[in-house]
């Protein structure tokens, strides 16, 4: 596995949905910033399904931050939202590619409606 500090340059927040229920008791969500980090944000590449998803206007992309105990609870429920930027980004899995615990890698899709 690469040493990633170095190549860690972006902010990146990462939102959970919080229900909140109104006078009608239905529940909507409200985004709520979860933890902010360093973290590596670069476009996947060839492939079919990449190529398609770029076709329908989704940029995939994995975002690669440092292992810890508040990275440990993001869930593909969750959205990551570019600090600088402000691009928002859909999560669609989260792991440990690297086997050892260091690292989280993140998949994710920009371009596209965050539910």
């Amino acid at each position: 596995m690469l040493q990633l500090i170095g190549q860690m340059r972006e902010r990146v927040a990462f939102d959970k949905r919080v229900p909140v229920a109104d006078e009608l008791g239905n529940e909507q969500g409200d985004w709520t910033e979860q933890l902010v980090v360093w973290a590596r944000i670069r476009p996947l590449v060839g492939g079919e399904t990449v190529q398609g998803a770029r076709l329908g206007g989704e940029q995939p992309v994995v975002i690669s931050i440092h292992s810890s105990a508040d990275a440990k609870e993001i869930r593909p429920d969750w959205r990551a939202r570019d600090a600088r930027t402000g691009t928002l980004y859909n999560i669609r899995t989260v792991t440990n590619t690297d086997e050892r615990g260091a690292y989280i890698d993140i998949t994710a899709t920009a371009g596209q409606a965050i539910g």
